[in-house]
């Protein structure tokens, strides 16, 4: 029996901010929850670069807040776990970067700054402590060219190999393990662009209004999916989760406002490249669960 046969099936998502755990793994982890996985979520930072949308609140109290935003945001986050079923939430306690280009991207506390070793050995210590089958994060360009994205994706696919590796952090003092596949969150460009076109149609207010936003190069390519997950019984945890970060997403945003058979095919699935696999190679047909032949 080998050394992956014998834990429990366990499925780690490693985001940049607290809200990014809701689009591309949201459903998924209430999905393998309720299979009886064990779900973990690795959170980067606490988003405290971000804007503060929340309608409730003019312009004195989101200055008064702003200092404090990291702790905001990590009740959202807990509130948003919650509404998600995720058994297990941990941060990886770097700052948030801000967007590519900002003065925050200089921050020493930031992400986007934090030594490479120490970044990778943080997330090696929990993939030793809750010894994931599956790792899942961006793809390289951190799906829209954040810094914060970007470091997840470079530091996820180091430590999926330093993990399982013994000569690596030995004074983390836990055993070796090596996660069995990892996967890219992923959006069909075909979907997306159709998607943009009917909602434009339907006089929903989006981004998809910008003339700036060229459709074409959107999304991941289609032949590059190997996996789709069904979560559409699930949706409602998605939108329970999205509410929760109301500093981050307003009532009246297009989440919220688009109609209910659009808002299933824009959050009712989700998408996966799988990227590196240690036991079983993808073979072609669209996968339907991340953990296939591991259990």
């Amino acid at each position: 029996m080998s050394q992956i046969e014998k834990e429990p099936l366990t499925f780690m998502a490693v985001h940049a901010h607290p809200d990014d755990e809701v689009m591309g793994t949201g459903g998924t982890f209430v999905h393998y929850t309720a299979q009886g996985v064990r779900t973990v979520l690795v959170t980067a930072t606490l988003g405290e670069e971000g804007e503060i949308v929340d309608p409730a609140l003019d312009e004195q109290a989101k200055a008064a807040m702003f200092p404090r935003l990291a702790e905001v945001r990590r009740q959202e986050l807990q509130e948003a776990v919650k509404a998600l079923n995720i058994q297990e939430s941990r941060l990886l306690g770097f700052r948030d970067s801000g967007m590519a280009g900002t003065d925050s991207n200089n921050h020493p506390e930031s992400f986007h700054q934090a030594l490479f070793n120490e970044a990778v050995k943080r997330l090696v210590a929990l993939i030793r402590e809750f010894k994931p089958q599956v790792l899942v994060t961006y793809d390289a360009f951190g799906g829209y060219g954040h810094p914060d994205h970007i470091q997840a994706n470079r530091i996820t696919n180091a430590a999926f190999d330093a993990a399982g590796e013994a000569r690596c952090f030995p004074e983390l003092g836990l055993p070796a393990w090596q996660p069995a596949r990892l996967y890219y969150t992923a959006m069909p460009r075909s979907m997306m662009v159709e998607a943009m076109k009917e909602l434009q149609k339907s006089g929903v207010p989006g981004p998809w209004d910008n003339p700036a936003m060229n459709t074409a190069i959107m999304g991941t390519p289609d032949e590059l999916i190997t996996t789709r997950i069904d979560v559409r019984k699930y949706v409602d945890h998605k939108m329970k989760a999205l509410a929760a970060h109301k500093t981050q997403i307003s009532p009246d945003s297009f989440f919220f406002t688009v109609p209910e058979a659009q808002r299933e095919q824009m959050l009712g699935y989700e998408y996966f490249v799988l990227v590196r696999s240690a036991q079983t190679p993808h073979n072609g047909a669209l996968e339907q669960d991340l953990l296939a032949g591991l259990g």
